[in-house]
């Protein structure tokens, strides 16, 4: 089905960061060829999560957390969206991950504990209590949600035992004079070979089966144009990326733009079944049904 078949409006959420920025830069500014506009608002994950819970949006990038609880309404669309390798959240903590301190200072020291975390509806958060149901003996404590921002300096003043981080944190949580725990990207790779579920494009299911393929012939559309002429999109990139240096903002395109934007594949289905059965499993999201990520 080609973008031919789409000519309306739709409205669509995603974040201002520079992949996804990079990715519906293309389609945002009419150089998809038949592709309907799009009504851009941005927002962070966390809140196009809730927009989608609430169904809000035609078009939303959400975390593949959220998805078992939106798919009766949304379809996920088999390109446009996150899976990467070597970028997972990290668990940090005062105590350094070598014993120095005379105490256990491996996974078991989080028993009981209280941990940040920035969201309760995020790949991280899965990952984190698989991980913890692995290797944690009798579970974590607590479990307080907190802005990211606070997470760090929370670990750093003793006001929780450890934080879940995300993104940036992990190039600057040693600023604090924190430790890392756990590469929860590193557990999750090792244990499945698969690569970490971060963000979804889902779209209205009541769209249509011919315009949900329109919107993926698009969607791959944008991205593929976006890598045949990557500087046509640095001025859209830069300009949402919140002074973030260009090199950066480059790095941080390379690493969540990849083959996997351009179709999930085999291996981006397995990863996203995969994380969010086993999630299922431990109770931290409702089970999937068994043909819940067939798209359109």
């Amino acid at each position: 089905m080609s973008p031919e078949k789409l000519p309306e409006s739709l409205r669509i959420a995603y974040s201002p960061c520079p992949n996804d920025t990079f990715v519906f830069d293309a389609w945002a500014h009419g150089r998809v060829p038949g592709a309907p506009a799009l009504d851009v608002t941005f927002a962070d994950i966390d809140i196009t999560n809730g927009m989608a819970e609430r169904g809000e949006f035609d078009v939303l990038k959400v975390s593949y957390a959220v998805l078992p609880y939106v798919l009766d309404e949304y379809a996920l669309l088999p390109c446009g969206g996150a899976l990467g390798r070597g970028c997972g959240p990290l668990v940090l903590t005062r105590e350094p991950a070598d014993g120095e301190s005379g105490r256990d200072a491996g996974p078991g020291s989080l028993t009981g504990r209280t941990v940040a975390v920035p969201s309760e509806r995020s790949t991280a958060y899965l990952l984190f209590r698989l991980w913890a149901a692995d290797l944690v003996p009798g579970g974590v404590g607590e479990i307080v949600v907190m802005p990211f921002h606070e997470i760090m300096p929370a670990v750093r003043d003793g006001k929780v035992d450890a934080g879940l981080v995300i993104h940036e944190a992990r190039f600057t949580y040693q600023n604090y004079g924190l430790h890392k725990l756990a590469d929860l990207g590193e557990y999750w790779e090792l244990t499945t070979g698969l690569p970490i579920p971060l963000g979804a494009i889902i779209a209205r299911r009541s769209l249509g089966h011919e315009r949900l393929e329109g919107l993926a012939a698009a969607a791959r559309t944008s991205v593929r144009a976006a890598w045949d002429d990557p500087e046509a999109s640095r001025p859209y990139v830069l300009a949402h990326a919140q002074e973030m240096d260009p090199a950066v903002a480059d790095q941080h395109i390379g690493l969540y733009v990849n083959e996997f934007t351009a179709d999930l594949g085999e291996d981006g289905y397995a990863a996203v079944r995969g994380l969010l059965t086993r999630a299922a499993a431990e109770g931290l999201v409702p089970p999937l049904g068994p043909d819940a990520l067939n798209f359109p």
